[in-house]
């Protein structure tokens, strides 16, 4: 099939799919360096469980899988496959395959989040056990992470593969990417050029996958065409209809992404949970005590804050950890319920002040955003509320020293501890808590919800009082959509793996 010319509209060509990148995405500490590579991986290489479109925990290399131990066993039985050299799918080897991957996300925030993991063994020929510290009811969800799809040697087992066929097409992992960095007022400069896509993947034969022909889910399906590009051209392939899917849009991108040029499409916003706000990247100066951080925390409207963007449904929050994750809860909806927000101003500008006084400088902070459109509109916000309790701010320019920072990650599951882990002093990104830290590493071994769950809650109130971080509100992810493209589900997650997508509208 030629894949770089097909109309998205046309049924028997590939899917044309192209995800926003940027230069900051570059610098990512994990092995996967962009968000295509990221998609790669999961099409081509699975873990023992995988996710769907919906973002929901479906079988991988396991065909089935029981817990026990009360929540600290997961016994997975292998499918009958093999890899995509011929050899056999084996427990041993599965096992290494896992350890591996553990270790390759070693000092990031995955790699956190896994420290849950005590073992992982092969019981059978067939049988893997992985046990943990403790009990974990989303553990399933955090095996399934496309970053932690399995390789065995050259290859993945997973529901796609990559087409070596076509000369001239770089299919390694993180190629064709351009100028990533590139946000031209058009985008369509270097348009024609980028309608080449850098990976091509084949949805593998049902039997190639180790599925019984009785099981087998016949619906048709269709290659993908994968390409990255800065968000200006994604917009333009877009509407020129060379691309049917745009993905990895932020809050950042969102101004561009409205409706009515763009009536040939859809715009998905993914409900999506996590950690989105401004870290501290230090204590000195003005914000040497954790009661002048908070009054810039006090001093925020975050209904105002979005309210530039139209952006319906989204909510504010000044806890780092949404409140509705303890049960029972461990404390109110918001913080400084007791006060109107006028008077949060207010005591907000008399910390400020009384600091001004003593020092005799002027109240200043420099704040780092990416570039675009969203970050100018919410940098705009910000110092307006920030001139409101005396202080002045400043955008940071790339390699000045900023006083806050953004942060913008959508959560792999739905517990406190994730959250916190994004703030963890092994992560360099701020300011952070030693004595949070090591709550959390004790919740990890905790033999009981309840005791995991109060240790969880003593960190986030720690990391509170620390005054490290201000949180805003959940991330944003949107997508474009043709009406050609089936397989696409908004998830709280904002998982769109490739294989769903390649499944034909009939």
């Amino acid at each position: 099939m030629a894949l770089a010319a097909c109309s998205s509209s046309e049924t028997d060509g590939p899917v044309n799919v192209v995800v926003i990148e940027s230069p900051d995405k570059a610098s990512s500490p994990m092995p996967e360096k962009t968000r295509a590579d990221v998609l790669l991986r999961g099409a081509t290489a699975q873990g023992l469980v995988t996710l769907d479109a919906a973002g929901e925990v479906v079988a991988g290399l396991a065909e089935a899988w029981i817990v026990t131990d009360e929540g600290r066993s997961y016994i997975f039985r292998l499918r009958s496959d093999s890899w995509p050299d011929g050899e056999p799918i084996t427990a041993n080897r599965v096992a290494d395959l896992q350890r591996d991957a553990i270790d390759r996300v070693a000092g990031t925030a995955l790699g956190l989040d896994l420290e849950k993991i005590d073992e992982v063994r092969a019981m059978t020929s067939r049988i893997v056990e992985i046990r943990l510290a403790g009990p974990m009811p989303e553990f399933l969800r955090l095996l399934a992470q496309p970053e932690l799809g399995l390789i065995n040697g050259e290859g993945g087992a997973g529901p796609m593969m990559l087409s070596t066929a076509q000369e001239g097409v770089d299919n390694s992992i993180g190629a064709g990417q351009g100028d990533g960095g590139a946000n031209t007022e058009s985008g369509e400069e270097d348009a024609t050029e980028a309608n080449e896509p850098f990976a091509q993947l084949y949805p593998r034969a049902p039997e190639e996958r180790g599925l019984v022909s009785a099981s087998v889910d016949t619906s048709p399906v269709r290659p993908i065409a994968l390409r990255s590009a800065p968000i200006t051209r994604a917009l333009t392939q877009f509407r020129n209809g060379s691309v049917a899917l745009v993905l990895g849009g932020t809050l950042n991108s969102f101004p561009l992404a409205e409706t009515g040029p763009l009536s040939r499409g859809t715009v998905q916003v993914d409900p999506a949970l996590g950690l989105y706000g401004l870290a501290f990247q230090h204590e000195d100066g003005l914000l040497s005590s954790p009661a002048r951080r908070e009054a810039l925390s006090m001093a925020l409207n975050r209904g105002a804050l979005i309210e530039p963007f139209a952006l319906g449904g989204w909510e504010g929050t000044n806890w780092i950890v949404p409140q509705r994750l303890f049960s029972p809860l461990q404390y109110p909806p918001t913080r400084w319920s007791a006060l109107t927000f006028e008077q949060r101003v207010s005591v907000a500008r008399e910390r400020i002040r009384a600091w001004e006084v003593e020092n005799g400088e002027e109240a200043l902070v420099h704040v780092a955003l990416p570039e675009g459109p969203g970050s100018d509109l919410l940098f705009r916000e910000l110092a307006r509320a920030w001139s409101a309790i005396g202080v002045a701010s400043r955008r940071a320019g790339p390699g000045e020293i900023a006083d806050l920072a953004l942060i913008d990650t959508v959560a792999r599951y739905s517990s406190p501890r994730w959250f916190l882990n994004q703030l963890n002093c092994a992560l360099d990104r701020g300011l952070c808590s030693p004595q949070a830290d090591e709550l959390v590493r004790q919740s990890l071994r905790a033999a009981t919800v309840e005791e995991k769950l109060a240790l969880l809650a003593d960190a986030h109130a720690d990391l509170v009082a620390r005054e490290a971080f201000i949180p805003l509100g959940a991330p944003v992810r949107w997508s474009l959509v043709r009406g050609a493209v089936s397989g696409y589900q908004a998830n709280p997650w904002a998982q769109h793996p490739l294989f769903a997508l390649s499944q034909l509208t009939t």
